[in-house]
């Protein structure tokens, strides 16, 4: 409790950094001061407090025994062990995750960066070359972030001493270490569509021009970058939050298998230990892969959808009511918006019991060791799958404002309608699927950690057939849902 209160005290520091200067040669640098300044007074504030709040070694713990027993140290260890310096360590590579997050993110989204760059030249030769160069650019920045991400985990993992709980205990800290910068992130994310809408209404308004139109479109460029960098970090926090959670998914295994008087030190599976030797734990990773895909396809899938509807109801209108090209009458705005709601929320159920039904079909049916290698399966697709998307979808919309700057013909060029179907796809990756990743990680792990208890004591008492029928409830709804999602895909005129 006491790092995300000073989160709060750094996050006011960095928003007063904020204030641009003269010499900035963008939103984005006033941006970048106020997170790392923020960033840096969150170091040296946390330790400060590990120094004064926590003891020089674990020895000197209240129940030092109980806790040895815990984590599993002996005596020596414990003396030796210094939990201030692990504490300290895991907030920095926590803070330093979000900063290298937010430097790599910016690189491949920002204009005048080689990566946009790259793909505004390219809708010189049309739209699928433009397509083609930010899909590749979103596949290549995930790798990098996945390897930061990755990085992070085994080295606070690496400040546990050898003790599994300590080790799970340091990767909490990083996530939590990382959102001491929390204040300045949300205000990074609440700028994105602020400065959207502000560049969107000017423009419609026909009433901004010259520098007043050129400072919007710029700060709408930095606020497509500024959501691209929120969303890399926002998935990092999933990634640290559901590692952690694999110690208490581990305890839920071994609690319940003890309960039952089983020694789980003698069977791997109920001793929380994935054998990747077992087929039935490879097959649960490639289905966690794959709902990460299946998932991504029906959030992006329902945007076609109901941008479609759209498109037809906004045809519709111009076709009953001439008035409205002249100006005499005005649009039904209503039906646009009611399209647009029941739409969104329609979408959202088979998605929602996907990320719900998927680990009771895989628990029930293929055991907690499945479960587990699921759960991995999903939080290392769904890692990549959000940065790719989050950041293609970044790329498009900044490559469209770079053309629009002028460059490669400006405005009504060819180069820019092909940014223009960039944007397009890109906005269902980069504000639908690739966010929403976020939640299904953390769903799916908090489900899987729950039935955790019942799947053990169901296999243990001879329950076989109980779990089966379960699984074979969750799937049936899972087949179910998908196959309403897919009949009501034909009616989009």
């Amino acid at each position: 409790l006491i790092i995300p209160a000073i989160g709060v005290i750094t996050a006011i520091i960095g928003i007063f950094a904020v204030a641009p200067r003269s010499g900035d040669k963008s939103a984005m640098s006033a941006i970048n001061r106020g997170f790392f300044i923020s960033a840096l007074a969150s170091a040296v504030l946390v330790s400060i407090a590990s120094f004064y709040f926590l003891p020089a070694s674990l020895a000197e713990l209240v129940d030092a025994d109980v806790v040895a027993a815990k984590i599993g140290l002996d005596a020596a260890q414990m003396a030796a062990f210094n939990p201030r310096f692990m504490a300290i360590g895991a907030v920095i590579i926590g803070i330093l995750l979000a900063a290298l997050i937010q430097v790599l993110t910016g690189y491949f989204t920002e204009t005048n960066r080689k990566p946009v760059d790259t793909v505004a030249a390219t809708s010189l030769t049309g739209a699928a070359t433009v397509i083609l160069s930010g899909i590749s650019l979103g596949l290549e920045s995930a790798v990098y972030s996945a390897l930061l991400i990755g990085s992070a985990v085994f080295g606070a993992y690496s400040l546990g001493a050898g003790s599994i709980t300590l080790s799970l205990f340091a990767i909490a800290l990083a996530g939590t270490g990382l959102l001491t910068t929390v204040g300045v992130i949300v205000a990074m994310d609440t700028f994105g569509p602020i400065s959207d809408n502000a560049q969107g209404i000017a423009e419609m308004s026909g009433d901004v021009h010259g520098e007043g139109a050129v400072i919007l479109t710029s700060l709408d460029a930095v606020g497509n970058t500024t959501k691209a960098i929120t969303k890399g970090i926002a998935i990092a926090t999933a990634v640290l939050a559901a590692t952690a959670l694999f110690g208490s998914f581990r305890d839920a295994i071994t609690e319940a298998a003890l309960s039952a008087g089983l020694d789980v030190t003698t069977i791997g599976e109920y001793a929380g230990v994935i054998d990747a030797s077992n087929p039935k734990n490879l097959v649960g990773l490639i289905i966690g892969v794959s709902v990460v895909f299946l998932f991504s396809g029906l959030a992006i899938n329902a945007v076609g959808r109901a941008a479609g509807a759209v498109v037809f109801e906004v045809r519709k209108q111009f076709r009953e009511n001439p008035g409205i090209m002249t100006g005499e009458t005005k649009p039904e705005y209503g039906r646009v918006v009611d399209i647009c709601t029941r739409d969104s929320l329609r979408e959202l159920a088979t998605p929602g019991l996907l990320a719900v039904m998927s680990p009771l079909a895989v628990g029930f049916g293929l055991g907690v060791g499945a479960l587990g290698a699921f759960l991995a399966g999903a939080i290392g697709a769904g890692t990549l799958m959000a940065v790719f998307l989050s950041n293609s979808g970044g790329a498009w919309d900044n490559a469209k404002k770079f053309v629009e700057d002028g460059n490669y013909g400006g405005k009504g060029s060819d180069a820019h309608a092909a940014t223009i179907i960039g944007d397009t796809v890109g906005d269902p990756f980069k504000d639908t699927a690739g966010p929403a990743i976020n939640p299904l990680i953390k769903v799916m792990n908090l489900v899987g950690l729950l039935i955790t208890p019942a799947i053990v004591s169901f296999a243990l008492d001879g329950n076989e057939r109980t779990s089966q029928i379960i699984a074979a409830i969750a799937t049936a709804i899972i087949i179910a849902a998908l196959i309403r999602s897919r009949r009501s895909s034909t009616l989009i005129g």
